[in-house]
């Protein structure tokens, strides 16, 4: 469904990414992975237009979208939706209202529409009786979960996740990760998440990709990855201090 061809991107002297290469299968989870500050969310920008590459592209069935116009972008960005890492609420709306607040934005749907479906969202991401609560009242789990709402309102064909389970415990973070699996096979979305969680990454991943140095060093099935021979890979995925990745 996406393809990322050759993509470089600079912040003046620094490299980020330096000729990333990733084909992200349709349907499936595709699991970006790599240590903080290897440019996972510059990566997942990109997808959504929020940064340009410097060169290279990001074909989204059969079109480049890094140099398409700002309308035509605008469209495609109707097909995205997006789990932030902090989720991201409004702090002054309610639940019913930050879940809802892209319906009310781009559809004429009636109010009593717009409540069917975010209560029917809601719902589907374990959370009932909620719509009133204001985010400050949400434990950082709920947040998770109302955020995921907001990013399958508008039933997207491909929802991108930064980091979804930063600052969650152990028993939560495992919540979230059949949270993901639940609403993928539902709705058949192409899910593309980035994190650096490795129980997260096993348990839900179709394909794994690890960023390094600005590049996919090495992409496969969690099986496959687990098998792999990259010392790189091995020290990340099983969580060593020694090894190739030098710790600063």
């Amino acid at each position: 469904m996406i393809e990322i061809n050759n993509l470089r991107k600079s912040f003046g002297a620094k490299v980020i990414l330096d000729g990333v290469n990733l084909t992200v299968q349709k349907g499936k989870i595709t699991v970006i992975i790599g240590r903080s500050g290897e440019g996972k969310s510059v990566l997942i920008k990109h997808l959504i237009g929020l940064i340009k590459p410097d060169s290279g592209e990001i074909i989204l069935d059969g079109r480049d979208i890094t140099s398409i116009s700002e309308k035509d972008f605008n469209t495609v960005l109707g097909r995205f939706g997006m789990l932030f890492q902090s989720a991201a609420l409004f702090d002054s709306m309610d639940v019913a209202g930050n879940v809802g607040f892209a319906l009310r934005e781009h559809t004429s749907l009636s109010e009593r529409e717009v409540m069917d479906k975010v209560s029917e969202k809601l719902r589907r991401v374990g959370l009932t009786g909620v719509e009133r609560m204001m985010p400050s009242e949400l434990s950082g789990g709920m947040k998770k979960r109302v955020g995921l709402a907001r990013a399958i309102i508008m039933d997207p064909e491909i929802v991108l996740f930064d980091e979804p389970t930063t600052g969650l415990d152990p028993v939560m973070s495992d919540s979230i990760g059949d949270l993901i699996l639940e609403t993928q096979r539902q709705q058949k979305t192409t899910y593309f998440v980035i994190t650096h969680d490795i129980t997260l990454t096993y348990k839900i991943a179709d394909t794994i990709a690890m960023l390094h140095k600005g590049r996919i060093i090495e992409s496969g099935t969690p099986e496959e990855m687990k098998a792999s021979a990259n010392p790189v890979v091995r020290q990340f995925i099983e969580g060593r201090a020694e090894g190739p990745i030098k710790v600063a």
